[in-house]
């Protein structure tokens, strides 16, 4: 194998050779640094793939002799060698070695060279599926899929991208239970909690293919919008404030500089699938996760508990079902102030200085605990009203009425809870919109969580641990062995 190794060695050098050479002629050929930089890269990376073929080369092609004991069985050699394909970051190697099985054309159960060298499951090294599933994660697969071909001159297809990217994607969940959580000294005195959900568009959302028509109604797009159910965990110190403190940031649209951060982030996203011929429902598997982490991250089982959401009723009868009892639910202030603003439309022009007044006055109503007077004061007022504007304040009351009990700001302000879903709000639109939404997205279920579990890791920070992980937990069920 060493002899095999040599002429690969010699090729490399005289690439190198030819390198030096070429460097020497750049000044003469008035080149620019970066023409320089860019025939330098191509350069190495033919030289680094005539090294990789020297290294396959020592392993030669795997011949263990003409039966193998594996497993208290029998294996016996190919007459043949088998070609793999590998595609490397450097290019494309085709493997010649022999595989073992039972008898011929059975399934084929070891293979030396695949394990010596630590083959993964596909085709692609786990250094390139790394390198283009982090462009994947950012940007469309078409444009991952191009952006790897102009840096290394390697190609694949959009339909391999997403492959490696479900493939991937497998891991996801097993890597989330493993992790250990944040370190104890590091944490904020408040554990918050937020969940919300956000649309993503769907070639067929699962939600049309269990027990409704297929056939579409009047008016209705042939393309529509599955919920994903976004949540976030993280930690705080408290921030007492006033209510004036509020709507002066209210007003200047802009936070404290004194406003502590957010510690130990996670945001992770979870739409309904079809498991085991039955649905998953993505708001359960989002709270029970969120109980979990409530579990992990409340060691003293003392620490306040916040949840932050909007007013839909069935995250709130989750959040009751997951969640601790001594668990605060606050409705997001910003929510609460989209259905002021409508009320305050029912008597004022949009935009005028009177219905701002009416918004910054019953905010103040809100952030001093009186909520029952608020509502009872746009009651008086609908009654004068008639038609669209009384339906439209009816609505906003029934809504103040619904979340009643989730609206207890002055006691959350002199406990310095957060009431704003800023988080959540900025994962929703970061995390799913920013990539589930580019121009001309259409998704499957199983493509979309795929997508939205290794952006949550990406963007969480956690990339490369995920990335370690999974490939240990491949090598070790590819060779019993990890990696």
């Amino acid at each position: 194998m060493i002899m095999a190794q040599e002429k690969y060695f010699i090729k490399a050098q005289k690439e190198f050779d030819g390198l030096l050479s070429w460097i020497g002629q750049a000044d003469e050929e008035g080149l620019r640094i970066d023409q320089v930089e860019r025939g330098l890269f191509s350069r190495l990376l033919a030289i680094g793939f005539v090294l990789l073929e020297a290294f396959v080369a020592k392993f030669g092609p795997g011949d263990a002799g003409e039966t193998v004991e594996r497993e208290g069985r029998t294996l016996r050699r190919s007459t043949e060698p088998h070609s793999r394909r590998y595609l490397s970051i450097f290019g494309e190697l085709m493997l010649d070695r022999f595989v073992y099985a039972i008898r011929p054309k059975q399934k084929i159960e070891y293979v030396a060279v695949d394990e010596q060298l630590g083959l993964p499951q596909g085709e692609c090294s786990y250094a390139l599926e790394d390198w283009l599933q982090k462009l994947c994660v950012k940007d469309s697969f078409d444009e991952g899929v191009q952006t790897l071909y102009d840096w290394l001159g390697v190609k694949l297809n959009v339909r391999s991208a997403e492959s490696i990217n479900r493939r991937m994607a497998k891991y996801s969940e097993s890597y989330r239970e493993s992790q250990p959580p944040p370190p104890a000294d590091g944490e904020g005195q408040i554990l918050v909690l937020a969940g919300d959900g956000k649309g993503v568009p769907m070639r067929r959302p699962l939600e049309a293919r269990i027990g409704q028509s297929k056939r579409r109604g009047k008016g209705e797009k042939k393309n529509k919008k599955q919920m994903s159910y976004v949540g976030a965990v993280y930690t705080i110190d408290p921030f007492c404030r006033t209510p004036d403190d509020v709507i002066d940031e209210v007003h200047r649209k802009a936070c404290s500089k004194d406003r502590p951060q957010p510690k130990h982030k996670r945001v992770w996203v979870e739409m309904t699938q079809q498991r085991e011929d039955a649905p998953a429902n993505g708001k359960t598997r989002l709270f029970a996760q969120l109980g979990v982490e409530v579990e992990s991250r409340d060691r003293c089982e003392d620490k306040p508990i916040v949840c932050l959401m909007d007013g839909e009723r069935a995250l709130w009868a989750a959040m009751r079902q997951w969640l601790p009892e001594r668990t605060v639910g606050i409705l997001d202030l910003y929510h609460v102030m989209e259905y002021l603003w409508k009320a305050a439309h029912c008597f004022h022009a949009e935009k005028s200085d009177e219905a701002e007044d009416f918004v910054t006055d019953r905010l103040r109503m809100l952030l001093e605990g009186k909520v029952g007077y608020l509502i009872g004061g746009l009651r008086r007022k609908a009654a004068n009203l008639r038609g669209v504007k009384r339906k439209r304040l009816l609505t906003v009351i029934g809504y103040l009425e619904n979340n009643r009990q989730h609206m207890r700001y002055d006691e959350y302000l002199s406990a310095g809870y957060p009431i704003g879903s800023g988080v959540i709000e900025g994962a929703c639109r970061h995390v799913v919109k920013d990539r589930m939404e580019l121009s001309g997205m259409r998704w499957t279920v199983e493509g979309a969580q795929s997508m939205l579990h290794l952006r949550s890791i990406y963007l969480n920070g956690d990339w490369k641990e995920f990335d370690q992980y999974r490939i240990q937990t491949e090598q070790n069920t590819l060779y019993r062995k990890a990696a």
